[in-house]
């Protein structure tokens, strides 16, 4: 089975990110012979939607399950219709996260488990009213 985990890192041995659609990477692993292939999130820094563009990425790479800490509502939406199961709440070695998969530790969600744009980092989206509004007395 080939499935996805989030990581922080290239490799088996990186963590778990808890963010999916801005996590640093994506390991693609087949699970029967432990071939790894690591993808660069192109998504981490995009202003918006990079849950629904690396959700649509990973449906692109024939994906059945994806392992990661959270995964929000527009993300899990593309997983849904594509098929794809989502096991949330994965932490720790990615290695270790995929040996648990294999021996049927996780349960996969039938819902997002985070609200609309929690990867954000509280950064502004730039709707303020502000006081620069060419105001002349």
């Amino acid at each position: 089975m080939r499935i996805a985990v989030t990581t922080t890192g290239p490799s088996l041995d990186d963590q778990v990110e808890a963010r999916f659609g801005r996590a640093p990477y994506y390991l693609f692993v087949d699970t029967e012979t432990m071939e790894v292939e690591a993808v660069q999130n192109p998504n981490v820094a995009a202003g918006g939607g990079a849950g629904i563009q690396s959700a649509q990425m990973i449906s692109d790479h024939g994906v059945q399950q994806v392992l990661t800490g959270n995964c929000g509502p527009n993300a899990f939406q593309v997983f849904s219709a594509a098929g794809i199961q989502v096991k949330v709440g994965v932490s720790g070695i990615a290695r270790q996260a995929v040996e648990q998969f294999k021996a049927g530790a996780f349960t996969a969600t039938n819902q997002p488990n985070v609200a609309d744009h929690h990867g954000m980092g509280g950064v502004g989206q730039g709707r303020g009213m502000g006081m620069g509004r060419n105001r002349r007395s």
